[in-house]
């Protein structure tokens, strides 16, 4: 894997103090005095590379992996989170459940430097207002919950991610099922007898071919988040990725992947697979189908590893702590959250209420 070149720090032109990513002015900002430095993080004229997927599989080179910068790495001993952060950081819990049992993480080899990334696009004053709209907006949730869940956890976070493409030819067969009908006789309750008209099925073989490219099938190397969350923010505009510059994830935290290079690959042709199965099926004429075999090829399977920015938001309701994760590019919030046990139960006993009272006013009806 050919690396993409960094900087490894990055000084304010003004006072010398180190600059961050600002997502809200899209530019590196001096948390010191402010200053708006004026270097593009466009890097060097790299590009973004996909990868031949069966060649890294076999190896990838020591040159392709680390982040390219000075980072401390800890894990969670509560969630199993890796994350690592700028070395003037002190982390005294865990970014993704809060826990305090972080210890030191010494890795045999180094992690697959991402190559591309997506900068947020969100800064932290415009994810809270939009979570405070979400608290608003849940149904059946306590009415305390906007005031007591506690919004000064807010963190916006780096996500690992794996992306595959892959050309896909499929063979498909199947059983087409083409519907009629026949006239039927037969014996109501008086005894008379009355016509019908019964569905019938006609079966015929059929088979078809079916092509398809995957582009940037994503497959998230997180643990530290709910992967049901996670799914529910996506998806990433992997279009507007940019080559990876240490400068993006200056003064931010970033998950080292937990999924590795060889599971997220099974786990990308699985829901490839699933996916050109259905493709497979909507090509099946008649009215139903049965016994679908699909013979599914791959062809020019090629990987990258990226970095997706994230707010997570951890917070406290009663006994229990929830979360909240924010997609920091496209504004997306899903989240968990608590329920009012008195506001299920009034709206039980409403719906039982006006279910009784519409029976009431169909049996005045009818007589």
């Amino acid at each position: 894997m050919t690396p993409v070149s960094a900087r490894q720090k990055y000084h304010c032109p003004a006072c010398g103090a180190e600059a961050t990513w600002d997502p809200a002015k899209q530019a590196l900002v001096c948390g010191y005095c402010g200053t708006v430095s004026p270097a593009k993080l466009e890097s060097d004229g790299s590009i973004i590379r996909e990868h031949d997927l069966a060649a890294a599989l076999r190896n990838v080179p020591d040159s392709g992996r680390g982040l390219d910068t000075p980072r401390i790495t800890v894990k969670c001993q509560s969630c199993q989170a890796v994350s690592s952060f700028d070395p003037k950081v002190v982390a005294q819990r865990c970014e993704f459940c809060g826990s305090a049992a972080l210890v030191p993480y010494e890795e045999i080899k180094e992690a697959i430097r991402p190559e591309s990334v997506l900068p947020f696009q969100l800064a932290e004053p415009q994810v809270r207002e939009r979570i405070r709209t979400w608290y608003k907006s849940r149904w059946f949730a306590p009415n305390k919950l906007g005031r007591r869940a506690l919004t000064d956890t807010l963190k916006g976070i780096y996500l690992p991610y794996w992306t595959f493409d892959a050309r896909v030819e499929a063979d498909w067969t199947a059983e087409s099922g083409y519907h009629y009908y026949v006239s039927e006789s037969y014996r109501d309750a008086k005894g008379n007898t009355a016509t019908r008209q019964v569905q019938k099925t006609r079966w015929e073989y059929s088979s078809g071919h079916v092509s398809h490219f995957f582009d940037d099938e994503l497959v998230c190397g997180s643990q530290g988040v709910t992967p049901s969350l996670v799914r529910q923010i996506e998806p990433f505009p992997t279009t507007e990725l940019k080559p990876y510059d240490a400068g993006y994830v200056s003064g931010w935290t970033v998950e080292r992947y937990q999924v590795d290079l060889q599971a997220a690959a099974v786990t990308s042709q699985q829901e490839m697979e699933q996916q050109i199965r259905a493709m497979c099926s909507r090509e099946v004429p008649g009215d139903e189908q049965r016994n679908l075999n699909v013979d599914a090829k791959f062809f020019d399977r090629t990987f990258k590893h990226v970095l997706l920015p994230i707010w997570l938001l951890t917070y406290t309701y009663g006994p229990r702590t929830f979360h909240v994760i924010v997609n920091g590019h496209t504004g997306t919030i899903a989240g968990d959250r608590p329920y009012s046990a008195w506001k299920i139960f009034f709206a039980t006993v409403a719906g039982i209420a006006l279910a009784v009272l519409l029976l009431l006013l169909f049996s005045r009806m009818k007589n």
